[in-house]
């Protein structure tokens, strides 16, 4: 297994081993003891499962607040997203800042989402599967998000997002955002 920092404090990028043949592959693509290994140590308590189903839907920024923030584990099961974070702990080194990544049915890779980022994607494929675990249930109340084109962050999306939901549509920058994260605290 391959654990690879990114800019942003405390994403991790994983790469589990792939093993193919002319029947396809296999990947182990969670084990609780090989993860604690790497230093990833979350309680991941549920399973999350979305389809897009058009090229340029977007999905985010996503967040809950504390004390219902949660951990994400992403990976993309078929198609190809561009996921991108941005820190939202106060006080961090990278607090306001943001980072793109390819998540692909082809590079099988996950994307370790800390407590304290606003988590969004957008698809570059038709019929997009993403599989996320989180080790916080989901909760009505503490479900928040920031403008995914809000201008004091200028996240650069590959494309033109052509789906979003109302909600998505109309959150608060980041600046506005109801935010009681703090770096080191959550």
């Amino acid at each position: 297994m391959k654990i690879f920092n990114t800019k942003l404090q405390d994403v991790k990028i994983i790469e589990t081993p792939v093993f193919g043949d002319n029947r396809g592959f296999f990947t182990e693509s969670y084990n609780k003891e090989k993860f604690s290994e790497i230093g990833i140590t979350n309680d991941f308590i549920q399973d999350n499962h979305s389809l897009s189903v058009e090229v340029g839907t977007l999905r985010g920024m996503h967040y809950q607040l504390p004390p219902k923030a949660q951990t994400k584990l992403v990976r993309c099961t078929t198609g190809v997203i561009y996921d991108v974070l941005v820190d939202m702990r106060k006080g961090s080194p990278t607090y306001g800042q943001w980072e793109g990544y390819i998540l692909s049915e082809y590079n099988h890779r996950q994307l370790l989402v800390p407590k304290g980022f606003a988590h969004g994607f957008c698809t570059l494929t038709p019929d997009v599967n993403i599989q996320y675990k989180v080790d916080e249930l989901y909760s009505p109340e503490h479900d928040r998000g920031i403008a995914y084109d809000d201008p004091s962050i200028g996240i650069e999306w590959p494309m033109n997002a052509t789906v979003l939901s109302e909600k998505d549509k109309n959150h608060p920058t980041l600046n506005d955002a109801e935010n009681n994260f703090v770096w080191g605290e959550v």
